[in-house]
């Protein structure tokens, strides 16, 4: 390169307005400025390393001013010059201390798409700015991690303005030498890049966009990114070991402001307990979802849907164990063709009936009877069928005489607990009692109990509960449970706990 084509570079450029030309002679006979791939690591640079950032901005702009990397030699697409817009991106690495920047954070700050960061990193490591210490990587399946870097001085411009360097530890690496001294000539050359390295350079807004600014839109300036403190707090200093496998690396999206995150997020105190305080949407979504849990019938629904339906209920503050007693109050179903309209009919004018805790509580207490008697029902009927077929005995063939042999158990089991067939086979037992006072029925029972007990079970029996008649008759036998709810309700109850077991028979369809 001559000293006049030197010397007209320079004037084209927008940063070299303010160099001499003294200056250019002192650069024409540097080589062209270019690191290859391979030096582009810490452990290969021949530069040295950047004792902070404002020193790192004197050789950036430097670069950008003497025109000695060329992108376009090395490349056929990028940019095509070093230019203000990789200043900028160098002035936000200056921030960052370790230089451990994401890309997300660097489009964001610069106003660039995610290529051209890409390209101008790749420019400030081709110009021997930028040194690789781990290098990032994008493993399909797994968090990206970021790249970190070493701010480097190049040595071309330690020779270029006579910077004198010391190594004060000959154990240490080539890298960690320090300046201690500049040639007198260049001294007002190197106040001058001082001055350059203090300013800060924005992009330049367009004709078009002086409207839209004044109405507050941001053409091209950075964006703001929450928290001032430009630090990844990883370590102190920079590391000169480039192996990936000894130095963590957190996701770049865990970078957006430079800063590692910390592993226990904190908690904000505009929330109470650390979590945000659900509205009245999502108290509905959230009682859909356990209502879509806890239901089989609903397995399947869509959760907006369920949470439409149930939206009454969930803003008068029902929980999924009220609903549930609820649904047992209305009757419980065994085939159901579509769960969104069935819960609707059944949660109509819920929040009306059961308007006061009082009553929730009630019907609660109510539902968990039912279940802890459904289970004490459930374990006489295995416990009955293992005495039945595990035994050594085995029962006869013909239905006259299973039903013989039941009556024979039901008395044994009725002489045992002191039933009504203990006291007619046993006279011995009750020699000279009394007899039971007038007024009483059924096992002591007074009439006023047995009529509200056989109110009770024909409620229940209604809404297709028949665990109270077939409880009866399990544990008293036939006779006693016709004595305490009649003959008619027995028969009916007992009929529709056959009728619950087939398949011609289904609750909840007209």
């Amino acid at each position: 390169m001559s000293a006049g084509a030197a010397w007209a570079a320079v004037l084209d450029h927008p940063l070299r307005e303010d160099v001499d030309k003294s200056v250019v002679d002192a650069v024409v006979v540097l080589p062209t400025l270019y690191v290859p791939e391979a030096s582009q690591w810490l452990s290969t640079t021949a530069g040295r390393v950047a004792l902070e950032g404002y020193s790192w901005m004197q050789a950036v702009h430097w670069v950008a001013g003497s025109g000695l990397y060329k992108p376009r030699r090395h490349r056929s697409h990028g940019p095509r010059s070093f230019g203000p817009t990789t200043v900028r991106v160098a002035q936000e690495l200056a921030q960052l201390f370790p230089c451990r920047p994401g890309i997300e954070y660097l489009v964001r700050r610069t106003g660039l798409s995610e290529r051209s960061v890409e390209y101008h990193l790749g420019m400030l490591r081709e110009a021997g700015l930028l040194a690789y210490v781990v290098r990032g990587t994008r493993i399909r399946g797994e968090a990206a991690q970021a790249s970190e870097f070493a701010r480097m001085i190049p040595v071309e411009f330690d020779e270029a303005l006579g910077v004198r360097t010391v190594q004060r530890d000959e154990t240490a690496p080539e890298y960690t030498r320090a300046p201690c001294g500049i040639a007198e000539a260049r001294r007002e050359l190197m106040a001058k890049l001082a001055a350059k390295a203090a300013r800060k350079i924005r992009k330049r807004r367009s004709k078009t966009s002086g409207k839209r600014s004044r109405k507050g839109a941001q053409q091209g300036v950075a964006t703001g990114v929450s928290g001032e403190v430009r630090c990844t707090p990883m370590q102190v200093g920079t590391s000169a070991v480039s192996s990936a496998g000894s130095t963590y690396s957190p996701p770049e999206e865990k970078l957006a402001n430079g800063e590692a995150k910390s592993p226990t997020p904190k908690k904000s105190t505009k929330r109470a307990g650390g979590r945000r305080k659900q509205n009245k949407v999502g108290r509905r979504f959230q009682l859909a979802r356990e209502l879509i849990q806890e239901l089989d019938w609903l397995r399947g629904c869509s959760v907006p849907r369920i949470s439409w339906v149930a939206r009454d209920v969930a803003d008068a503050g029902w929980t999924v164990t009220d609903v549930r007693a609820w649904l047992h109050l209305r009757g419980e179903v065994t085939k159901v063709r579509r769960g969104s309209g069935l819960l609707a009919v059944l949660l109509a004018n819920a929040e009306n009936v059961l308007d006061t805790p009082a009553k929730r509580s009630a019907a609660l207490e109510q539902w968990r009877g039912a279940q802890e008697a459904a289970r004490r029902h459930r374990i006489e009927q295995v416990r009955a069928r293992t005495e039945r077929y595990d035994g050594d005995w085995t029962g006869p063939t013909s239905y006259r005489v299973q039903q013989e042999v039941a009556a024979a158990f039901a008395k044994v089991r009725e002489v045992v607990n002191g039933g009504r067939a203990a006291l007619t086979d046993h006279p011995d037992v009750v020699s000279g009692a009394e007899p039971l006072p007038a007024g009483l029925g059924v096992q002591g029972l007074a009439d006023d109990e047995i009529v509200q007990t056989r109110n009770d079970a024909r409620q229940r029996l209604m809404m297709g509960d028949t665990s109270p008649i077939t409880l009866a008759v399990d544990t008293l036998g036939r006779e006693e449970a016709e004595q305490l709810y009649g003959p008619a309700l027995v028969r009916r109850g007992l009929q529709l706990a056959n009728g619950a077991r087939s398949t011609l028979m289904t609750y909840g369809r007209r």
